[in-house]
């Protein structure tokens, strides 16, 4: 049977987190939920299918058994992550590795990811790159701690949009929503984290050896969105390139897709209405996450919705 894979999915406490994810209808075992894996086939969180044929299923399992549904992907695993993050307080400044040095250092593909700011509270800021104009710099502005002058920090709000990709110094902010877009790998190389400590009053451990060896110079270059109107859909395309294709799909009403990649995944951020794939409806709304698969060539969105739609850049 065609039809699209609603996912079920994994909520990851963090010393960072709150509680804003409840907004998505999320039942929240604490209040210091930083990460929601939406739509993930990484080993450290696994989506699950919650319908039709394979409820039940893993993601990383269909991806293996049943490639077909991914256009018969050539990538051995599952490619793209999706998380929902909830800054009740800053990340590390961190850095993520390419794919070279991930797969030589650590066993896994590296990092390049994109956000997509759900919401923010007033004044809010990233840290977006760094000024340091040599690695030498680099190596005695950490050392200095002189982290005032060294990163850059930037105002942000909701609907803006940051390509991040390997080797950008990077922090997402106190009271910031994000939606990341993301290959699948989980190596974060923490360059500074407050000096706070964790529940059992040790601090975190930094990787500044390594941060150095990968951390590009020069400011990042975020990405140009461009947005084309058809009836009743406003779609923004944020990024497209070797890694992934970024989307928003602002829907007002009676709206057709054609397929244009070989899967798409979809995470509804705001409102709700009905999908229709195949002659069957599906309620989608706030908070839900699924595939639409490679035998899925034609669909249909009906309500008023905002959902950002990705797809692996292979």
């Amino acid at each position: 049977m065609i039809q699209p894979l609603f996912l079920e999915s994994v909520l990851q406490e963090k010393i960072w987190g709150g509680d804003h994810l409840k907004r998505f209808g999320y039942t929240l075992p604490s209040d210091k939920i930083g990460e929601y894996w939406a739509i993930s086939a990484h080993p450290n969180g696994v989506s699950t299918i919650k319908n039709g044929d394979y409820a039940g299923v893993k993601l990383d399992d269909l991806y293996q058994e049943h490639r077909e549904l991914f256009g018969h992907a050539k990538k051995d695993v599952f490619p793209l992550l999706t998380k929902i993050l909830d800054a009740n307080d800053w990340l590390s400044v961190q850095v993520h590795p390419d794919d070279a040095y991930g797969l030589a250092n650590e066993g896994e593909l590296g990092k390049t990811e994109c956000w997509y700011i759900i919401d923010a509270q007033p004044g809010a800021e990233i840290i977006y790159g760094h000024h340091a104009k040599s690695k030498a710099e680099l190596r005695d502005m950490i050392a200095s701690g002189d982290w005032d002058h060294l990163l850059t920090k930037v105002k942000v709000k909701a609907g803006d949009f940051f390509y991040v990709p390997s080797g950008t110094m990077h922090a997402i902010g106190k009271g910031i929503l994000i939606l990341e877009t993301q290959q699948s790998s989980d190596t974060t190389y923490r360059v500074y984290d407050f000096d706070r400590k964790d529940d059992q009053g040790n601090l975190r451990e930094l990787h500044i050896e390594k941060s150095i060896d990968v951390l590009t110079l020069g400011e990042p270059a975020n990405t140009t969105p461009t947005v084309t109107k058809a009836e009743n859909l406003d779609k923004t395309t944020f990024v497209s390139n070797d890694f992934f294709t970024v989307e928003k799909w602002e829907i007002t009403g009676p709206t057709t897709f054609n397929k244009t990649a070989p899967y798409t995944l979809c995470s509804v951020l705001d409102g709700e209405g009905i999908l229709t794939v195949a002659g069957q409806r599906y309620p989608v709304k706030l908070g839900d996450h699924f595939i639409l698969t490679s035998d899925i060539t034609k669909w249909e969105f009906d309500g008023k919705l905002t959902i950002i739609a990705s797809h692996d850049g292979e």
